[in-house]
């Protein structure tokens, strides 16, 4: 609703509600008047006589509101119209915009079009400029290069080098302007002209060159020429044949008499006599410094061209002598000769970049292996190796580094063919060091007990790793191809014939006459009256002969990295001494399970003699039986031993206990089946005895030591699993077998391996008629397909039924006597 018509309707309701109250009050006016009223109520009508001028007032207020109404209604009549007008008004303006703006445009593309036409003669003068610069341009270019054709002609016949070579630049470079107008017959024919001038520059150049640096004969001119240093310059701007035939016929007419010296029948050529071929090139450079440093520009690098060069011709040479005398190198000779030439190849590195290697002139040779020279190594450094390398640490693998000598193998390729030489001496070497070690073993005898040289690593290992080392340092250097597999061979020889007979050879004998121990002598109580198989000094060597095939082991595979390493890429595939490592691990199961048997044999009469002890004749539970004892006994003498000597590698040590485990606690637990028939106070005191067992292998790794550490984890879970076993048969064999039901459901819950076989051996345990096992043994059949479900709902009933009181009273009796004890 508009806000007038609301204020309208209010004014409206006001003046209603005034003249409803005044005819109210009129009318009684009126009644009061005219009724008998008391002179009380006269006398207060008379203060009413003012009536009429009340409603006076009260009808103008009325006139005035409607005055009121009706200007506002009118008022809002005026705003409808004056809205109209505006909105008129609005069209209007926006009709007068549209049309200014259609003007502006129409004057703006008349503006365009002006200018259009006032450039348009601007842009064909600037046209017309560019062309007639270029023309203007282009004739200059073409007045210079005809003039310098004709220049470069005159000048190449009076052999005027030092100017043709700034001529020749310029000519070429306005040349090249006139590519695209070779069309043109005059642009063509001076082409031509440019292209015969250095067709003829570059023949005179090679004759003024033949003519100063003839082939034949050793004449050479007094010393360099400026002709020919300014011929060099044209023929850096010539095509590069001629520069490369300028240098070849150089160096062949230089290294001539080196050819003529050192030929293939002169005394001087052969290997013992390297040193002076490379002397005579060191001369050749000072003297081709002295004379002709000058003549060639320096971005030819001729001293280092002239080098190279040597180094080709000296590869050559070599490897066709050493080709005729090959049964006359020997290792000594043939180690000399690369000595020579690899610090050679290490003086040309020293003074040359190497750049020429790069170019078209001279063929790259392979790249030479990431190492130093081997025959020059410090001998600081090589004491530094030999340490680390008695540590157990050949050489930290490292990434191959990129070559520092870019000359390396340039002349020392040679050799390559003849380093069968190397490797058969290597061979020799090293059978001789693995017989010299065998002899030294002979001589010193195994390592003496109780010192520290107990259970150490052989020094002999140390020393063949070290020789190792060395030679493939040195054949890194001579090649890093065939020859390394050869050498690798080698070694994979002489690492098989260490662990043969160094290790395996040295392992003593099980059938040693060392003696074992008797049945009646394991009865007695007198300590020191056993003796093991194996004696303490043997002992000791098992332990070191341990040592050293882990330090081997790993060592081969350190070596079998760098051999990697050294090798070229191609042949890393062929590089494999995992069969040797197989070696070592073998050498290594061995001595474990000699100390396993060892310990496990001298347990042996003990067992047995708990096995033929009678049990039903035992009357009560007492401390731990003597065979307990023997064992124990046993044990504390030996792996203490072996702990002391197996403390630099202890995963083994650790090995050996689980192996021991494996096999004492699976012996035990036959030799107890064996044990029949047993009573019940027998069984307890073999339950007695089976834990004191278990308690004393929990202890195993630690025992005897001052520090007591905590069994390993895999170790302990398998004495336990075992041990428990052991015990739950022997609980079962203390229950009584009536009622049936009963006996064969405890024997499910205890022995969860349970099968036939050996609930017949408990049940021979329990000293049962075989009439009575038959009913057992078909019950515990009739059980044993059960699902587990049932297993378990049988399991239930089983720990439900009770038990009888006999059974109950002893083994709280037993368990209480165990606790006592501990």
């Amino acid at each position: 609703m508009p806000l007038s018509t609301s204020i309208l309707c209010s004014q409206q309701s006001k003046v209603s509600h005034a003249v409803s109250a005044v005819l109210e009050l009129t009318l009684w006016t009126r009644a009061a008047l005219n009724s008998d009223s008391s002179a009380s109520q006269v006398l207060e009508l008379k203060s009413l006589a003012n009536i009429d001028d009340v409603v006076n007032k009260i009808r103008l207020k009325i006139r005035r509101l409607d005055d009121n109404i009706r200007t506002v209604v009118r008022g809002q009549t005026n705003v409808g119209q004056d809205g109209r007008q505006a909105l008129e008004e609005a069209q209007k303006a926006i009709q007068q915009l549209f049309g200014k703006i259609k003007d502006i445009k129409d004057k703006a593309e008349k503006s365009e079009q002006m200018v259009k036409e006032i450039t348009r003669d601007i842009k064909q003068l600037d046209h017309a400029k560019r062309h007639l610069t270029t023309s203007i341009t282009t004739l200059n270019h073409l007045h210079m290069l005809a003039g310098g054709v004709d220049s470069l002609e005159a000048m190449t016949r009076r052999r005027q080098y030092g100017e043709v070579a700034n001529l020749l630049q310029g000519v070429m470079n306005v040349l090249e302007h006139f590519h695209k107008y070779m069309g043109i017959p005059q642009i063509r024919q001076l082409s031509e002209r440019v292209k015969a001038a250095q067709t003829e520059l570059g023949q005179q150049i090679l004759a003024d060159f033949e003519e100063a640096f003839p082939s034949q004969g050793t004449k050479r001119p007094g010393g360099p020429s400026n002709v020919l240093r300014d011929a060099c310059l044209v023929a850096n701007i010539l095509d590069p044949r001629i520069k490369q035939e300028i240098i070849k016929k150089f160096i062949k007419q230089h290294l001539s008499e080196y050819l003529v010296l050192f030929q293939e029948n002169q005394d001087v050529a052969w290997l013992d006599k390297i040193d002076r071929r490379y002397a005579w090139v060191k001369r050749q450079l000072v003297d081709y410094e002295e004379k002709y440093g000058r003549m060639f520009p320096r971005e030819w690098c001729m001293t280092e061209r002239i080098s190279v060069e040597f180094c080709h011709v000296t590869r050559t040479e070599l490897s066709k002598i050493m080709r005729a005398r090959a049964k006359e190198i020997e290792v000594k000779l043939l180690l000399f000769a690369i000595q020579r030439t690899t610090n050679f190849e290490g003086f040309l590195a020293k003074r040359f970049s190497g750049c020429t290697l790069t170019d078209g002139t001279l063929k790259k040779l392979e790249s030479p292996p990431p190492s130093t020279n081997p025959f020059l190594e410090d001998e600081t450094a090589a004491e530094t190796e030999e340490l680390a390398l008695e540590k157990g640490e050949l050489e930290q693998p490292k990434k191959p580094k990129a070559p520092d000598n870019p000359f390396h193998g340039i002349v020392s390729k040679c050799f390559e063919p003849h380093l069968y030489v190397y490797i058969e001496s290597q061979d020799k070497n090293l059978s001789e060091l693995i017989d010299r070690f065998v002899a030294d073993f002979k001589a010193q005898g195994p390592p003496k007990p109780n010192t520290d040289e107990g259970g150490a690593v052989l020094p002999s290992c140390a020393d063949l790793f070290v020789y190792y080392k060395k030679c493939m340092v040195q054949c890194s250097q001579l090649s890093t191809g065939e020859p390394m597999i050869a050498l690798t061979t080698i070694f994979q020889k002489y690492l098989r014939e260490y662990a043969w007979k160094i290790l395996s050879g040295n392992l003593p004998k099980t059938s040693s006459s060392s003696g074992g121990l008797t049945i009646s002598s394991l009865l007695k109580e007198k300590e020191g009256s056993e003796v093991a198989r194996f004696t303490l000094e043997e002992l000791c060597l098992i332990c070191s002969i341990l040592s050293t095939a882990e330090y081997c082991l790993a060592t081969t595979q350190q070596l079998e990295e760098k051999l990697k390493e050294k090798v070229d890429v191609s042949l890393t595939e062929r590089i494999n001494l995992t069969g040797e490592m197989d070696t070592f691990s073998t050498v290594i199961s061995s001595s474990i399970q000699l100390l396993v048997q060892d310990l496990d044999a001298a347990c042996d009469p003990a067992l047995i003699a708990m096995s033929k002890m009678p049990w039903q004749n035992v009357e009560h539970v007492g401390d731990q039986s003597p065979y307990v004892t023997s064992v124990i006994l046993h044990i504390k003498q030996n792996v203490p031993i072996i702990r002391d000597n197996l403390a630099s590698t202890r995963k083994y040590f650790t090995q050996f206990c689980i192996k021991f485990a494996n096999s004492f606690i699976p012996k035990f637990i036959t030799h107890l089946f064996k044990c029949k028939p047993i009573s019940m106070v027998g069984a307890e005191q073999l339950l007695l005895d089976t834990h004191s067992l278990k308690m004393v292998l929990l202890d195993l790794p630690s025992i005897g030591s001052q520090v007591v550490r905590k069994a390993p984890a895999s170790y302990t879970k398998i004495v336990v699993k075992g041990m428990t076993r052991a015990e739950m048969i022997l609980k079962v064999v203390m229950a009584p077998h009536e009622p049936l039901v009963v006996f064969v459901d405890n024997y499910i819950k205890l022995l969860t391996d349970c099968n036939t076989e050996t609930f017949q051996k408990i049940l021979d345990m329990k000293g049962l008629k075989r009439s009575e096992q038959s009913s057992m043994l078909e019950l515990l059949r009739q059980r044993l397909p059960a699902p587990p479900s049932g297993t378990e709902s049988s399991s239930t009933l089983s720990l439900m039924a009770p038990t009888p009181e006999q059974e109950s009273s002893r083994i709280r009796k037993l368990e209480k006597l165990i606790k006592k004890r501990l």
